[in-house]
């Protein structure tokens, strides 16, 4: 559960890169197929955290990705696909190279779990408790008292609705099996392996797995050629950004989509009963589109009413990413979620299952994230990491407010979420041209949805590299 952004690493960072600002690889690095490297960039004393990171990201290769870059790509394309491969990694919320996850490291503690990686279903390491109340569950959502770590989102997402179905199951016909469910289910037939459903939104992002992807409603590439369960889907409601100026139209898009979500529901009971609702806080591959608070207070009231689990999938805005440790803690819930997760979840003692190995695999997570998360947890505690990026969050927001006045920045949207801000270009085509001028610029930014630019910072990314990223895009803006 440590890290909540999603990158693929392509090779590691060198010591003393920028902490907080994701830079590409080829605009830090001197490459072997270069004649001669660069001298270090001078130290950068403005930063809070890390006085001794360079003043800026500086591109040292003509092109990005570098020509090392390429060839390494080239390399592992022999024996895997490397055409997802990304050249940067946003993905350690307090920063690269970090002093102390480094220190970490080199603890015995941290070599001992590493070395001798159990199986933490059958055989937890003494410590395993403390390491977690040390850690992951210092930081447990409101209302639930429970954990299931897990190895990452989607693995995180397939456990979480097997709890949401075992749960359901069981609240229906208690605690004992019968025969024939136990027969049944060998022939993947019903009653042993019931006919329920998990109800996702449009645009919607829980992951590649099997079940995750068919909740998964973001990109037809994730799903095609892969068989799906028949589960319902709902609209996301069709707000207009910025939320705050259009909260009357806003109010009846999204009671349109609650009226649907319980229609959904109400209608499911006769041929395939909805178990569980997942939702991101924010949809974040989809497109970045945001609700309000109110909304999500809808979806939980239908919910508790209907006897339907209620999942809030927080792998990308988990972790102080959108100026509160939990972006769900904003939606002041009466009644807590059932779930809330990263790669793991948190859930209550009603959706434990009954019996062991109902929900279980070989790893059930890995020690040494765990301990990395201790880390972190304590150190975004320590440095007040989440009123942080909230502050720079809004800093931030208004000045791109500025530049959406004289450039194409449509719907500029996250006001009030951190620095988990995106906007949308007029085409899908010039969005995917601004993200590659920026990178050239030596900062990395990413897209989502058919036209949206997103940002996805580090809890440590300062005003400093804030002034960067914006040197950066208005730039590649001018050059549009």
């Amino acid at each position: 559960m440590h890290s909540l952004r999603r990158a693929t690493l392509l090779r590691p960072s060198a010591p003393r890169l920028a902490r907080g600002l994701a830079t590409p690889d080829a605009s830090v690095h001197s490459s072997p197929l270069s004649s001669t490297a660069p001298p270090p960039p001078p130290p950068n004393s403005r930063s809070i955290f890390f006085p001794d990171e360079p003043a800026a990201p500086r591109m040292v290769t003509p092109t990005f990705p570098g020509p090392r870059s390429l060839e390494l790509s080239r390399q592992i394309g022999e024996i895997q696909d490397e055409r997802t491969n990304y050249f940067v990694v946003a993905s350690i919320a307090i920063g690269y190279n970090n002093p102390e996850l480094i220190a970490l490291a080199k603890t015995d503690e941290f070599i001992t779990a590493a070395m001798n990686r159990p199986a933490l279903g059958n055989f937890p390491p003494q410590e395993w408790r403390r390491w977690l109340d040390e850690g992951l569950m210092k930081v447990k959502p409101n209302g639930l008292t429970q954990l299931f770590t897990a190895m990452c989102g989607s693995c995180s997402n397939e456990s979480a609705y097997k709890a949401a179905f075992m749960a359901y199951r069981d609240r229906e016909r208690g605690l004992d099996f019968s025969d024939e469910e136990l027969q049944s289910c060998m022939k993947n037939a019903s009653p042993g392996s019931p006919e329920l459903s998990i109800l996702s939104f449009k645009t919607a992002f829980h992951g590649r797995l099997f079940g995750s992807l068919s909740t998964t409603r973001s990109k037809p590439i994730h799903k095609l050629g892969v068989p799906a369960f028949d589960w319902p889907v709902a609209s996301w409601p069709e707000v207009k950004y910025p939320l705050e100026e259009h909260a009357p139209e806003n109010a009846e898009a999204e009671a349109r989509a609650l009226a649907e979500v319980e229609q959904i529901i109400k209608a499911s009971k006769q041929t395939k009963p909805v178990a569980a609702l997942v939702v991101e806080p924010i949809q974040s591959e989809g497109g970045d589109n945001h609700a309000s608070p109110a909304f999500f207070r809808g979806l939980r009231e239908i919910t508790k009413r209907e006897g339907v689990f209620m999942i809030v999938d927080e792998v990308q805005t988990g972790f102080g990413a959108t100026g509160t440790f939990w972006a769900h803690d904003k939606w002041e819930l009466e009644t807590p979620a059932d779930f809330a997760q990263a790669a793991g979840f948190f859930h209550n003692l009603e959706t434990r299952p009954s019996a062991p190995y109902r929900n279980f695999n070989t790893w059930m997570g890995d020690p040494i994230r765990a301990l990395q998360a201790r880390s972190m947890i304590n150190y975004i505690s320590t440095h007040s990491l989440v009123p942080h990026n909230a502050r720079v969050g809004s800093d931030l927001y208004a000045s791109l407010r500025s530049l959406s006045e004289r450039y194409p920045l449509l719907n500029l949207r996250g006001h009030g979420e951190g620095t988990f801000i995106a906007w949308d270009l007029p085409t899908a085509a010039q969005r995917d041209r601004l993200v590659a001028l920026v990178k050239k610029r030596g900062v990395n930014i990413g897209g989502c949805g058919e036209r949206a630019v997103r940002l996805r910072t580090m809890l440590v990314f300062e005003r400093a590299h804030a002034e960067i990223l914006l040197e950066a895009l208005e730039g590649a803006l001018k050059e549009l």
